[in-house]
């Protein structure tokens, strides 16, 4: 067997997603410092186009189709993706090969200083997120959402420029940036109970070959927690058959040997939510189950 020298690890330019990349160059080095690590940076279809929603051209694939093709190619040995942009299904022989540990997975509202939504009395608040949207609607009545796309730096700066009052981020991606607590903004973060997160979020997922020597070694690298919850996530999503169109929160929260797992969604303007918790070991069987609990809920609304 070729002994493993180099392993590129296929990033976004993002310095989100470059941050998350670093996160995961350090864990490799940690395990397996005699290999070296190489980034290659790939434009995605989704980094492109900027001004027109998800749905209108592709959906989440849009963000890993160009890694999957570098990964049949040879181009990259494994991606790193945020793995709430990932899309249900993965190329043909390709797998998630493991997870860094979950980080905080909760929303926050990012305001202007001193200029606090929900003491305004029609507050403009961007999201492009139909999940975000819909429970927002719950919680600012009153508001009016403002369809927005672009990463953590353009959703500030259309705050900044005073195109909206307030905008929904995700934690994680603010305190990998060190932007959560930026003396120019206030924060509301929004529990796990207030809103249901995007399934994986707060988790960075490794793709890889299926079978690959290197997919091999990432699962050295793997977070159990993280692992167990994002296929729970995943599971529930598949049988849901959601994609970016649909507004579905899920979250699965592992504890020692048990995982609690809550999905909500809307239907007709009605909220739909399931909740229960299991021991870890049946985590795919709890996620069908639920799963299709929130289907027969939507059949008898019909």
């Amino acid at each position: 067997m070729k002994k493993i020298e180099t392993v590129r690890v296929g990033t976004r330019g993002s310095k989100l997603a470059l941050a998350q990349t670093e996160l995961v160059i350090a864990a490799w080095r940690e395990k397996y410092p005699e290999v070296a690590v190489e980034p290659v940076i790939i434009r995605t279809k989704g980094d492109k186009i900027q001004d027109r929603p998800l749905l209108d051209f592709g959906g989440k694939g849009v963000f890993v189709t160009e890694f999957e093709e570098a990964l049949y190619d040879g181009r990259i040995d494994l991606a790193v993706h945020s793995a709430k942009d990932m899309p249900m299904k993965l190329g043909d022989n390709l797998l998630i090969a493991g997870t860094l540990p979950r980080a905080d997975a909760r929303d926050v509202l990012v305001s202007r200083k001193g200029r606090n939504p929900a003491e305004l009395e029609n507050p403009v608040i961007g999201t492009g997120s139909l999940r975000r949207q819909f429970q927002l609607k719950k919680l600012y009545p009153h508001a009016r959402i403002l369809g927005i796309r672009g990463n953590v730096t353009t959703r500030l700066q259309k705050l900044q420029d005073r195109e909206c009052d307030g905008v929904v981020l995700a934690m994680a991606g603010l305190k990998r940036l060190e932007l959560f607590n930026e003396s120019d903004y206030d924060f509301r973060i929004f529990s796990c109970e207030e809103m249901v997160p995007a399934g994986g979020q707060g988790i960075i997922a490794v793709e890889g070959r299926r079978g690959d020597e290197i997919s091999d070694m990432v699962r050295q690298i793997s977070d159990e927690a993280a692992f167990m919850e994002l296929e729970a996530e995943r599971k529930a999503l598949e049988v849901l058959e959601a994609g970016c169109h649909a507004a579905i929160g899920i979250i699965a929260q592992v504890k020692e040997r048990e995982i609690k797992l809550r999905i909500r969604t809307e239907w007709k303007g009605q909220t739909l939510e399931r909740e229960e918790t299991a021991e870890c070991s049946v985590r795919i069987l709890l996620a069908e189950r639920l799963a299709l609990d929130i289907k027969a809920m939507v059949a008898a609304s019909d």
